[in-house]
Formats: C-alpha cells, sequence, structure tokens
C-alpha cells in the first residue's frame, strides 16, 4: 500500500487503490468495553471501546467526477486501550489510513458489505492512539450527495451539489462513528471551483471566497448525521438578530422576504425553553430536488424551496427546524428505535412556536392537521402494526423506515397530553429541565420515560398511561382533541358544498393555507367531475402557486380522475423531489392500471432529479427495476 500522500495524488484519476486491507496485516479484535453506548443495530462501530471526539476535514468538490477527494483526521479516545477502531463506511473508496500528525501507516481493513449499513472499516491503534487519518474519496452514487447539473437549479449556470446524512447516509461521504449516540465537534477545509459558495452545519461565510477555499469550525459536538455540506452559487441575506438566508441568486430576495419572521420565532422559543445554544441560526433554500421539507442541520437549516408560498403561510417548517435546536440537536436520540424523541418533541414544541407568534387559532389549525395526518399514517400502517409504537424496533431494518407520522404526531400528541395533565407551566418547566440536564448528549426512550415518573404523581401517571402511548400500537383513547372556529368553519364550508352550495358562495375569503388544507381534507376522497370543475372554476385550485394546496387538490385530482389537471401533476411532480409530496400522489396513482401507467411514464422522466431517498421510496412503490 502507497502511503497516504502518494495514493491522495493519484485520487482525482485512479478510483481502485486496494480496498481490502491496507497491506500490513490482519486488524486485531478488541477488549471488554466500557458500556456507556447504547447498542446500535445500524453501526459498526463500538464507541465503548475508542470513540470519535473531533473530525478535522479536507475535501476537494470535483464537479466532473462527482466525487469528494480528501482526508478525514479523527480524533480518538481510545477509552479501554484496544487495538481496533471500528467505523462506518458505504461505498468509500480509502486510499490510506495513517496515525498521529506524523502520519505513521497502520493496519486496515475493510470488512463484508452488509446491504444499507455499507461496510465497516477496521484500523489498528494503539492504546496510545489520539489522531487517525484515512484518506479517501466518495462514489459517484454516494447515497448522501446529490450532485445538480447547472440545468437543475434556480440559475441554470453552475452545478450544485448538497448533502443528507439522516439517517445513516453521512458513512456514505466520511468515514466515522454513524450513529446518534456518538457526538463530536469539527472543522473542515472545502475546496469548491471559483466562483461558488460553500456552507456547512457549521459557522459559515456571508460572501463567496475568491480563491474558493473555506474553513469552517463547529464548536458544539453534534452527532454524525447532522454533518451537512452545501455547494452552489450561493448568496446571503441577513434577516436581523441572529438569523440570515442562503439562496441561488434567483430566489434569494423571495426567500429573505419569505423568512423574515425567523427571528421572532427566535426570541418565542427561547422565552418558552430558554437559552438558544449554536450561535446563529441560518436556513439554505436547496433546489427543488432536496427530498424532505427541512433537515435541521446545526447553524444552518436546509429548507426546501416549496415552502415559498408568497405569503409566509408555511413557515410553520421553519418553526419546526427551528425547535430542533432544542430537541434533537441539543439533545438527541440515542439509536434510531428512540427517533420520537427527536420528531415527537420537535412537533410539539414547532406548535407553541407558532402559537406565540401566530396566535392561538393557528396553532391549533396545524395540531388539527396532524392529528388528520397521524389517523391516516396509522390507517395506512394498520392499527396493531409495532411500526405505529413510539420506541421502534429497526433492527435488520433501513432506519428511514421509521420515520413515519407516528413520530412527529403521535410523539406530540403524548407531550400534549402530558402538558394538559401537569398544567403547562409545570410542564414547561419540567422540558426545559431535561433540555438542560441532557444538553450535548444522547438519550433513550427509557431515560426519558424514567426522567417522566420521577415527576409525575400515581394518579397522573395512570392518567396519561405512559406505557400505551410509547410502548402500545395504535392510537390511545385519551389523545387530546383541538377546536377552534377557524377549523369548525372550513369543515362547515366543506359540508355546504357537498349539500349543494355553489362554490362561489361558500364563506372562504380570507382563509390562510390551513383553511384550504382543513376544507379539501373534509371532502371525500373522489368527488364527481361536476364537483372538481366546480371547485377549479372558483378557486383555480390547479394552478396554485402554493404547494400544500396544490398537492391536497392533485390528490384529489388522481382519485377522482380529473384529466384537467394532469399536466399539472406532471409539471409537480417532476419540477420537485420533496418525498412528503411524492411518495402519496405515487401510491394514488398506482392504484388504477392506468394511473401506473402514467406513474411510470413521470417517473422516467423524473427519477434523474430525484435525491437517492426519493428514489428509494418510490422505486419500491414502482417496482422499478
Amino acid at each position: 500500500m502507497k502511503t497516504s500522500v502518494a495514493c491522495l495524488a493519484a485520487a482525482a484519476l485512479l478510483t481502485a487503490c486496494a480496498q481490502t486491507s491496507g497491506g500490513l496485516g490482519p486488524v486485531q479484535g478488541s477488549r471488554s468495553p466500557i458500556a456507556d453506548y447504547p447498542d446500535d443495530p445500524h453501526s459498526f462501530s463500538t464507541p465503548n471501546d475508542v470513540v470519535v471526539e473531533h473530525i478535522d476535514l479536507d475535501l476537494s468538490v470535483n464537479f466532473p467526477a462527482k466525487r469528494l477527494v480528501g482526508r478525514a483526521s479523527l480524533v480518538v479516545n481510545n477509552r479501554t486501550g484496544s487495538d481496533t477502531l471500528r467505523l462506518d463506511t458505504r461505498d468509500l473508496t480509502i486510499h490510506g489510513v495513517t496515525l498521529g500528525s506524523d502520519a505513521v501507516p497502520t493496519r486496515w481493513s475493510l470488512g463484508e458489505p452488509a446491504g444499507v449499513q455499507g461496510r465497516p472499516l477496521l484500523i489498528t491503534v494503539a492504546p496510545d492512539t489520539r489522531r487517525v487519518n484515512i484518506d479517501y474519496e466518495t462514489s459517484p452514487e454516494a447515497a448522501a450527495v446529490q450532485w445538480l447539473d447547472p440545468a437543475q437549479t434556480s440559475g441554470g449556470k453552475w452545478p450544485f451539489l448538497f448533502t443528507q446524512s439522516q439517517a445513516i447516509l453521512a458513512r456514505t461521504w466520511i468515514p466515522l462513528q454513524d450513529t446518534p449516540a456518538v457526538r463530536f465537534t469539527y472543522s473542515a477545509t472545502i475546496r469548491v471551483p471559483k466562483p461558488l459558495m460553500a456552507v456547512m452545519s457549521a459557522e459559515n461565510p456571508t460572501e463567496a471566497d475568491p480563491d474558493g477555499t473555506y474553513e469552517f469550525e463547529m464548536p458544539q459536538p453534534i452527532p454524525s448525521y447532522l454533518m451537512a455540506l452545501a455547494v452552489g452559487d450561493l448568496e446571503f441575506r441577513d434577516l436581523g438578530g441572529r438569523a440570515g438566508v442562503y439562496a441561488e441568486p434567483a430566489v434569494v430576495e423571495k426567500s429573505a422576504w419569505e423568512f423574515a419572521d425567523t427571528a421572532k420565532m427566535i426570541d418565542a422559543a427561547e422565552q418558552i425553553y430558554g437559552p438558544y445554544q449554536w450561535g446563529r441560526y441560518d436556513i439554505l433554500v436547496l433546489p427543488p430536488s432536496f427530498p424532505f421539507g427541512g433537515m435541521e442541520n446545526p447553524r444552518l437549516t436546509f429548507a426546501t424551496p416549496t415552502i415559498l408560498a408568497g405569503d409566509r403561510s408555511l413557515v410553520s417548517l421553519v418553526a419546526h427546524e427551528l425547535a430542533h435546536s432544542w430537541s434533537g440537536n441539543l439533545v438527541t436520540n440515542a439509536t434510531w428505535d428512540d427517533f420520537w424523541l427527536n420528531e415527537g418533541f420537535t412537533t410539539y414544541f414547532e406548535n407553541r412556536i407558532m402559537e406565540r407568534v401566530y396566535g392561538e387559532g393557528f396553532a391549533r389549525m396545524l395540531a388539527d392537521l396532524g392529528r388528520q395526518d397521524l389517523e391516516a399514517e396509522v390507517q395506512d400502517l394498520g392499527a396493531t402494526s409495532a411500526d405505529t409504537h413510539l420506541k421502534l424496533d429497526l433492527a435488520g431494518r433501513d432506519p428511514d423506515e421509521g420515520m413515519t407520522d407516528v413520530a412527529y404526531e403521535k410523539g406530540a400528541h403524548f407531550l400534549r397530553l402530558v402538558e394538559q395533565t401537569m398544567g403547562r407551566e409545570r410542564f414547561d418547566s419540567f422540558v426545559q429541565k431535561w433540555f438542560d440536564d441532557n444538553a450535548f448528549k444522547s438519550a433513550t426512550t427509557e431515560q426519558f420515560v424514567g426522567y417522566l415518573r420521577a415527576n409525575l404523581s400515581p394518579e397522573e401517571e395512570a392518567r396519561i398511561g405512559i406505557d400505551q402511548w410509547v410502548y402500545g400500537p395504535g392510537i390511545p383513547a385519551n389523545i387530546p382533541t383541538v377546536q377552534s372556529d377557524r377549523i369548525v368553519n372550513a369543515r362547515a364550508q366543506a359540508v355546504r358544498f357537498l349539500e349543494g352550495t355553489a362554490a362561489g358562495e361558500l364563506t372562504t375569503e380570507g382563509w390562510s393555507t390551513q383553511e384550504w388544507l382543513l376544507f379539501l381534507r373534509a371532502l371525500p376522497a373522489r368527488l364527481t367531475s361536476e364537483q372538481m370543475v366546480a371547485l377549479d372554476r372558483e378557486f383555480k385550485l390547479t394552478s396554485s402557486g402554493n404547494s400544500e394546496i396544490l398537492f391536497a387538490w392533485l390528490m384529489k385530482a388522481v382519485a377522482s380522475d380529473f384529466e384537467t389537471a394532469y399536466p399539472a401533476l406532471e409539471e409537480f411532480l417532476t419540477s420537485m423531489g420533496r418525498r412528503k409530496f411524492l411518495e402519496p400522489l405515487y401510491k394514488e396513482l398506482v392504484k388504477t392500471e392506468e394511473g401506473k401507467a402514467r406513474a411510470m411514464r413521470i417517473y422516467t422522466v423524473a427519477r434523474p432529479t430525484y435525491h437517492p431517498v426519493s428514489q428509494g421510496t418510490i422505486d419500491t412503490i414502482l417496482g422499478w427495476k
């Protein structure tokens, strides 16, 4: 095996340095671990033996080859004097491994592939080893990284890349301990083609560097799934206070206007659960292929452009990702079986932020829509399915399968029930203490349940039924209900329409996005052609520029075979890659042979523009080969 420097020099041209061994003999075994970290079935790492505490990245971005090339230097704590460091990798080409600042070569090997988990990288270390240097490059097919051609961006002139590391995709672009139980700080040097800008889940620049070299620091310890990088033609706009927005020039002003209330949201969140501990809170608006609504990468939320509605009606997503700065980023689920600790808390907290900024009535509509999402998810999964538990069992499966509305909405409604039982003031004190006591740590469901029980009386615990909520299936009977005049009116208009009132006579003036969604959801899944025509003629739903309203309408259009909306459907499915919208629409399409044929035609065009996360989901729905 060549030394790391020699092998790295050839990395831009060669992709086949020896992958099976470092050439210095087999990697040895380990000693008995210290059991501080929970077992994670989705990681090969053994942090109870040797744990990564800091990562120094030095990467060059090669757009023509669609590769990240460089070095990851890991600062480790050999807790047991072990002779082996185990890391997670997937589709990485390892060029060499050395130890210490002197770069002394050491033994290393890659284990056998294990599906989405990838391959373990086993490295021989000494009891006093503190730094492990890995020279490597990513694959063009790295599942975390999407490389966009200029035509796939708003500007159409420069390429773009972004990463999506959750749940276990960080290992496809960095060799590390890819488990949420392990937290580490990091620094990075990222070299990009001029005049592009690089940003990360770290302290970021606000202007492009003339040399194309960017330095980053993340001083707070984070889990691996919050490692994030984006490179593109970006501009920055200050939003006041500690907030700002990055976006392509074509959408940066629109984005800044849409997110103008971000500073208010930060203030509201701090008033509820204490100081924001990450310095700045900025937002990066990504190209449309981003598979999620948002990703809570610390200091820099990655957001879909589908929330740019032009009326600030969809900014609850910003509140959600901001709330993650406490629930998820500050206190993290220790394994993906505990995912609800991230998302249930965050969905509940999001609603509280929206209540403070936009009023109780608005927050109640969001909570009601969330309950509808939960009911639909449970119906889809089955009321007795183990996947409707809050505490999951995802061993042997892709943890992405656990990222359903159960974690978000069942978790949020469980916490809403606890709040109603304890009283808001006492509950808020309890939650803030949970965050404070566990700041920059990872926690299991069992730790939280124990913490909760210690703060409840026996009568309160019995009233809540913790085990039924956390370890039981379906939706418990004591789920809280929410109501408001706006919810009642939106549903009443749906009833009036179904009873024969003309669309133009319905009381819809001044409706928010959420009222339109409540109205559309209150209608039957399938409407008559006459009803669809009447609604579309009056409210121009097929041409709506609001992604949430358009999605709800297109679901009706597919179920009702409303051909007028099919061009809009095709445009919608080929112009963005947000999985929240893609998955239900494709599922609805495949319910008929004609619909499945239409879906296959659309997907053939759209698939290359989707992120691998979305591709995997739609491939399964369509049986794509």
